[in-house]
């Protein structure tokens, strides 16, 4: 097991450069095995969850090669079998996205209940619905779904609530289904969107991924494709808020700006300054940090992923904010460990009140999660005295490097190694 070390108090100055983007990432992946060729993707990002998705690939057959740092060649013609290993798919969130790639492949799909992060119930009805409509009889087995159909047919789809991974699993076993298939109050998110792209480059059909009604007609074989990973708005938020929390001056290189738009206008209500330029955004601040009332949507909405590290930097601001999370149950869970840190935080059900305090003080404290640990990473970036972060392999699921560009910029943080079991990064590939 390793830990996070940050002597806080330090300004965040220079620039970082954002990875290619984590929610995007997992979904392409597991995508390439519906390819008849080998596909190339580009700037994908060195975390735990690439590598867990790459040894899914590899231990079931496929062809793995890195090309350089963050090119990644995959040849999934090697795959004869719908089934994947236990193992590493209980490690991971996304590994229900081989359900749908595997089942628009070889018209079953057998894959361990996911893993990931505990963040409350996140049941996979949703996922099962959609299987069901395109032709799919599905049931959970001693932990194992189980998913078969003689022949996927297109359909009408309409999700009772809006859900990311549903429609990513839905457009996966939709584009080889005869006929066309309409999914309906579809989640918009940037990485549906670019999921949508790649699938397209390999010669989908799909129309509308960006709006709540996407339509896809089925098409019979895929291609091979060189793609690009979008870069991760998530990530780039995050660095924003640490710069905001430690009243820096950070330059954030390779964005999307209008991916950040819900992001950026939330920073600049508490007072920090944001510049936009095409592919990139400066954060600065030069005066008091105010409060503000923050509630989680689904995109274009304020992202469920950004609310604990926004919420660290409330605790730094002047005045009482309100932070709503109706996205997840158990969001809130991190809060325990900004209290030992100083905070002033009172949470009830998915609402949390923020009571804005001078400064945190740094303490031994536990990551619970991805997001979670990565605000009490700024949270140690801003506050006085030594805090360590336990438990990091949370963070390192969806962070590249984090220690590395905080360095950069100037952060006293170190990854201290305790003897330990863990899955190394890019086993087997």
């Amino acid at each position: 097991m390793d830990k996070f070390i940050i002597k806080g108090g330090r300004r965040l100055e220079g620039e970082v450069t954002i990875s290619g983007a984590k929610n995007a990432v997992v979904a392409i992946i597991p995508a390439v095995i519906l390819s008849d060729e080998p596909c190339i993707l580009e700037n994908v990002p060195d975390i735990s969850d690439v590598s867990i998705s790459l040894c899914i690939l590899y231990e079931m057959g496929a062809r793995v090669v890195y090309l350089n740092r963050t090119t990644v060649e995959i040849d999934p013609r090697g795959i004869k079998g719908p089934v994947v290993p236990y193992e590493l798919a209980r490690h991971m969130r996304a590994s229900y996205y081989f359900l749908g790639t595997l089942l628009g492949k070889f018209g079953r799909a057998r894959v361990a209940m996911p893993g990931g992060c505990y963040l409350g119930d996140r049941p996979i009805d949703q996922h099962i619905k959609a299987f069901t409509a395109l032709g799919a009889d599905c049931a959970i087995d001693h932990g194992m779904i189980d998913i078969t159909a003689e022949r996927l047919i297109g359909a009408q789809i309409y999700f009772d609530k809006i859900t990311v991974g549903a429609t990513i699993n839905a457009m996966m076993a939709a584009v080889k289904a005869t006929g066309l298939t309409v999914i309906e109050n579809a989640a918009k998110e940037p990485h549906i969107v670019d999921l949508a792209n790649f699938l397209n480059s390999m010669g989908a059909d799909i129309m509308g991924a960006g709006t709540d009604v996407i339509k896809i007609r089925g098409v019979k074989r895929l291609k091979g494709a060189s793609y690009a990973i979008i870069p991760d708005q998530i990530e780039a938020g995050t660095y924003m808020v640490a710069a905001a929390a430690t009243k820096g001056n950070v330059l954030v290189k390779n964005v999307i700006p209008k991916h950040l738009e819900s992001i950026t206008a939330k920073l600049a209500k508490i007072g920090v300054n944001v510049e936009e330029f095409d592919d990139s955004v400066r954060i600065s601040v030069d005066g008091p940090l105010v409060k503000t009332s923050v509630k989680t949507m689904p995109h274009p909405g304020f992202p469920t992923d950004m609310q604990p590290q926004i919420s660290t930097l409330l605790c730094l601001a002047e005045g009482t904010s309100i932070v709503t999370d109706e996205i997840f149950n158990n969001r809130f869970r991190y809060v325990d460990e900004l209290r030992r840190m100083g905070a002033n935080i009172s949470v009830d059900g998915k609402v949390a009140v923020i009571e804005g305090v001078g400064g945190l003080m740094g303490a031994p404290v536990t990551a619970t999660d991805l997001r979670a640990g990565a605000a009490l990473i700024i949270a140690g970036l801003a506050a006085s005295g030594v805090t360590e972060i336990d438990e990091i392999h949370h963070i390192e699921r969806g962070y590249e490097n984090i220690e590395q560009k905080l360095q950069a910029l100037g952060a006293c943080i170190e990854k201290k190694s305790i003897p330990g079991s863990t899955i190394p990064k890019n086993a087997a590939v």
